[in-house]
């Protein structure tokens, strides 16, 4: 039988209730009209989240949505309301916002479990939106000089957003 199953695994626990300290879950109320300009970024975000949980019979096949999306850009700009605005516009999606440092550990191999948690919570609460502020300083470039840890919070990640 497997242990994780139906929250038996008490390192798993932990982790989850660390991360439910860090994380701001809401259903947020911000429409696309409070947000002013960035018009192309709305029409993007429309089409890639707001249309697949409309109309999910439209992305069956070889047409599925997008797994994942990247808001970029200086501080202030507007990433953070955008990201509010979709959670409100995707009818009930649960907002999960959680600031990088949150998913990052001292302690070997715990960073990789906190964002696999983060993913497995996002999946419990579908449809939901995982919003993480300054996730480039987990998941900057790849690089030689980068640490063991460094290389494995980003394969967690991509693995996650896979799915």
């Amino acid at each position: 039988s497997d242990s994780d199953s139906e929250g038996e695994n008490p390192e798993k626990k932990k982790l989850q209730e660390q991360l439910m300290g860090a994380i701001v879950m809401e259903r947020p109320n911000v429409r696309w009209s409070d947000v002013a300009g960035l018009e192309a970024a709305k029409e993007a975000l429309k089409e890639a989240v707001i249309l697949p949980i409309k109309f999910p019979h439209l992305f069956t096949g070889k047409r599925t949505p997008w797994r994942g999306i990247l808001l970029f850009g200086p501080p202030g700009t507007g990433k953070s309301y955008l990201a509010k605005a979709v959670a409100t516009e995707a009818n009930n999606s649960t907002f999960f916002s959680v600031s990088s440092s949150d998913l990052t550990s001292k302690w070997l191999g715990e960073s990789e479990k906190l964002v696999k948690n983060l993913f497995e919570l996002a999946r419990l609460h579908k449809p939901s939106i995982i919003f993480i502020d300054e996730v480039d300083s987990l998941c900057g470039s790849r690089n030689e000089n980068e640490s063991e840890a460094a290389r494995r919070i980003k394969t967690e990640f991509l693995v996650q957003m896979q799915g």
